[in-house]
């Protein structure tokens, strides 16, 4: 793996205020997700990732993936192995359960951690934006009238809070510091290098 992860001497993947959850935690690299792998870039959005994932963009062939990953600036994660090893910095994840995928990509060395407030929209990766004391007319029906805060995404217009459904991702991301991942951590965690 290199030990630069298209961060923080790259303004592409800074000037996005959701690469970082405003703590000391360094920013989250910008990746681009397989299309092998959809559910895991739905928690990678939770988690504050940009997030891009191939289906959402017709992407399927493998040099296609190379180069927008490489055009875009984006760490590729892939279930394919002969696309990982071809692919500077490219992060491989063999299993096929999200948590176990969470797994290797924190092993991998990107932080796997939720961000104090919802920054992307798990459905369309776009930047959510907090709404001031929503509306009653403008609210969807979905949205309870009593919470606050939420937020919108800015593409998509859904609207988020911090509910059941937070509450659980971020109990299953606390249990990757206490759980073993079930792929062999000590094996090559799949970073391709394309010497």
């Amino acid at each position: 793996m290199s030990d630069e992860r298209r961060t923080t001497d790259d303004p592409a993947a800074t000037d996005d205020p959701a690469a970082t959850d405003g703590s000391d935690a360094p920013p989250r690299p910008r990746v681009l997700v397989d299309a092998m792998c959809g559910s895991l870039a739905r928690h990678l959005r939770i988690c504050g990732y940009d997030a891009a994932y191939a289906l959402d963009r017709g992407i399927e062939a493998d040099g296609r993936l190379r180069a927008v990953a490489d055009d875009e600036d984006r760490v590729l994660i892939t279930r394919d192995r002969e696309l990982a090893a071809a692919t500077d910095d490219a992060v491989l994840v063999t299993e096929l359960d999200v948590l176990d995928q969470l797994h290797e990509v924190a092993a991998s060395g990107l932080p796997v951690e939720l961000p104090a407030e919802p920054r992307r929209c798990g459905a369309c990766n776009g930047r959510l934006e907090p709404v001031d004391e929503p509306p009653t007319d403008g609210r969807p029906t979905y949205v309870p009238d009593d919470i606050h805060p939420v937020w919108r995404c800015q593409d998509c217009d859904q609207w988020f809070w911090k509910g059941s459904h937070w509450d659980h991702v971020a109990s299953r991301i606390e249990t990757l510091s206490s759980t073993p991942c079930v792929a062999d951590a000590a094996e090559d965690n799949g970073v391709g290098s394309s010497d």
